[in-house]
This record gives structure tokens, C-alpha cells and sequence, in this order.
């Protein structure tokens, strides 16, 4: 896929559009969009199988435990990925769906969740404890995700924010967090992941609610604008995902055999969390860089007049990298109220004889005027 995707990327920038060219280049591209999309997806699950493999994980009775927590781990840290492209680059496309981000969020929470419903139990034997739970959880989630999107819109049609998808994490990392573990280790590990997910859901909160009031950037100006407080709740579902694949039966023997502590083990899987954050980060702001540099005349993030929430008018650059322009655009208003103020300065001055002499015609026209 690499290849494939290295020779479509030459291809496409050697701009051949006559002849045969012409038409092959649309499906070539799309192809190369297509893969480029499931590259990183691609690599993740060969990273993860890599890891299994070596290690010697998720055989025998370990199988449906160990995907139960790889999968729903790596679920955690694409939603923190997700989130982090809307942060920084995601503004401007979001805003061409004429969709709310709850929309999408609780789009996907329902359909999660009528998959979870009904395969987190096998049929045909005893219900256990930890079938309950997630089955509960299943339930949980569709439920919500189906008043999410009915929340996403007003009565007119226009998107606006809810609270749904934010409670729904709230719910699962307080019910997850909760599982009753064999080792004292694996509890405490579990009631960390609860715990973060728990404070992910709330950060999600009061980002929403508070920071942002119920709109979809900091800075209605500049969409792609963003607060430090936004950057918590990525990194806490970056945080969670690892803590939840990590939690596996067999990694806390391990962990149980060796005399680990799970504080040090906790902290290794954050700092591995923030390198993730950090990586995520550097290939969005090379993304935004290449495709929307300060100096491009047609940015595609633009915003027209009239466009945007609110009547908005401004220009939307890629990752708030718009600085520079606003800084120039700052120099420019200085200059011009410079200019006007010596204008100004010019017409308040005192008026000259040759203004305060007034003709004896004019004074006899302007008598005769009132009389």
C-alpha cells in the first residue's frame, strides 16, 4: 500500500491531464485519497498484530477478552484522534456538512452500541456478570446516541452542539472502571482507565458548555482558533485507550509475576499517550502547512461573507495558523488610522484670513436673502 501510494503521489504531481491522462487522473485520484485514508488504519492493526504475535498474546481462552480490549482501546484513542483533526483542520469541513460534531459522534455511539448489545453475550448459554454489564453498557449507548442526533439540530434545521456523546463516555468509563478484577493490580489499573475516561467525558463538558458556549470554535473569526483546555479531552481518551489495552488478563500476570507496580506501569502508558498526542499533532501541522500555507491567495478554509455561524466574516486558516496574516492585517489598520488622524489634524486647525474674509457682495446678497 505504501508503494502503491508513493508511485499514485508521483504521478499525480507530474500534472499529466492531456489525453488519456485526463481521464485516468480522477480515478487515480480518488484511489490515492482512498488509500491515504486507510494507510494509518492499515499500519495501526499490523502494529498491534506485530505486538500480539511477539508476545504470544490472545491465544486459547484469552481470545475474546483480548479483543474486547484492543479493539474498545483502540476505539478510545481514534475517537482522540478524530477530535484532534477537528480541532486543528476539521473546522472548515465540518461547517460544509451543515452537521453539528454531536451529530457524527452520536451517529456512531448508536451504532456501537446495537452491535454491543447483542454479540457481548453468547446466545444459547448462562448470562454472567460481566455479560450483564456490557450488554447494559450496549443499551446505554444506542439509547443516547439516538437523542444525540436528535438534539444535533434546531427546529429551523440549524446544527447545534449537545451534551450526549460527552455523558455517554462519562457513563462508560464509570461503569468499565467499575469490572470486578482476580488481581489487585488489574483493579487498580481498571479503576485508572475509569477514572480517566470519567474526567475525558467531563472535560468534554464543560469544553462545550463553558469554554466554547455551545459553539463550534473559540473565535468566531477564525474557526480553527482553539483553547488550551480543548487539548484535554484528546489526550485523556489517548491516555484511556492505552490504559484499556493494556489492562489485558494476560499482560497483568505479567505485571502480577514480575512485582510491578502499577504506578510505574500507569505512568509508562501516559508518557507513551503523550507521544502519540505529540505525533498526531506534528503530521496535522505538516498537513496544514503544505496544504494551506499563510501565503496561498485561495485558501480553501476562506470563509465568504455572510458565511459561517452567525454572519461571520473572516478568513479560516489551517490549524490557526493565521498570525501572520492577522498581524498584518493589524499593521495595515495602524497605518490607515494614522493617515486619517493627520487628515483630521489638517481640517480642525484654525481657519486663514482668506477664510474669515467675506466679500461685501456675499453680505449684501445674504441681507437681502432675510429681508
Amino acid at each position: 500500500m505504501l508503494a502503491m501510494q508513493v508511485v499514485f503521489g508521483i504521478y499525480l504531481k507530474l500534472h499529466l491531464e492531456k489525453g488519456i491522462h485526463f481521464h485516468v487522473r480522477r480515478y487515480i485520484m480518488i484511489t490515492h485519497g482512498v488509500v491515504g485514508k486507510a494507510l494509518p488504519v492499515v499500519s495501526w492493526v499490523q502494529m498491534l498484530f506485530g505486538a500480539i504475535t511477539a508476545l504470544g498474546f490472545c491465544r486459547r481462552d484469552h481470545l475474546g477478552q483480548c479483543l474486547a480490549h484492543f479493539i474498545m482501546g483502540s476505539s478510545f484513542i481514534a475517537y482522540g484522534i478524530v477530535l484532534t483533526i477537528l480541532l486543528l483542520v476539521g473546522q472548515g469541513w465540518l461547517r460544509r456538512t451543515g452537521r453539528s460534531q454531536e451529530f457524527f459522534d452520536s451517529l456512531l455511539i448508536s451504532a456501537w452500541g446495537c452491535v454491543n448489545t447483542f454479540t457481548e453475550h453468547r446466545w444459547g448459554e448462562n448470562w454472567s456478570n460481566t455479560d450483564y454489564q456490557h450488554t447494559s453498557m450496549g443499551i446505554v449507548w444506542w439509547c443516547a446516541g439516538l437523542l444525540g442526533i436528535w438534539l444535533s439540530r434546531t427546529r429551523s434545521g440549524r446544527p447545534q452542539r449537545n451534551l450526549m456523546p460527552a455523558i455517554v463516555i462519562f457513563l462508560t468509563g464509570w461503569a468499565m472502571g467499575s469490572h470486578p478484577q482476580h488481581l489487585m493490580v488489574s483493579t487498580k489499573i481498571h479503576a485508572t482507565f475509569g477514572y480517566t475516561l470519567m474526567a475525558a467525558g467531563l472535560t468534554r463538558i464543560i469544553e462545550i458548555s463553558f469554554v466554547l458556549r455551545d459553539r463550534n470554535s473559540i473565535d468566531k473569526r477564525h474557526a480553527e482558533e482553539s483553547n488550551s483546555f480543548q487539548f484535554l479531552t484528546p489526550f485523556l481518551l489517548y491516555a484511556s485507550g492505552f490504559l484499556f489495552m493494556g489492562a489485558t488478563e494476560e499482560q497483568m500476570a505479567i505485571l502480577a509475576e514480575n512485582e510491578m507496580s502499577h504506578v510505574s506501569y500507569i505512568l509508562v502508558l501516559y508518557s507513551i499517550a503523550f507521544l502519540l498526542f505529540l505525533f498526531v499533532c506534528m503530521l496535522l501541522n505538516m498537513y496544514a502547512n503544505s496544504a494551506w500555507p499563510l501565503d496561498k491567495p485561495n485558501n480553501p478554509l476562506a470563509l465568504k461573507k455572510d458565511d459561517g455561524e452567525n454572519g461571520v466574516i473572516g478568513n479560516v486558516t489551517a490549524g490557526g495558523l493565521h498570525l501572520q496574516a492577522r498581524v498584518r492585517d493589524r499593521r495595515m489598520k495602524d497605518a490607515e488610522e494614522f493617515e486619517l488622524e493627520g487628515l483630521m489634524s489638517d481640517d480642525e486647525g484654525e481657519p486663514g484670513p482668506e477664510l474669515l474674509d467675506i466679500p461685501a457682495s456675499m453680505e449684501g446678497r445674504k441681507e437681502t436673502h432675510h429681508l
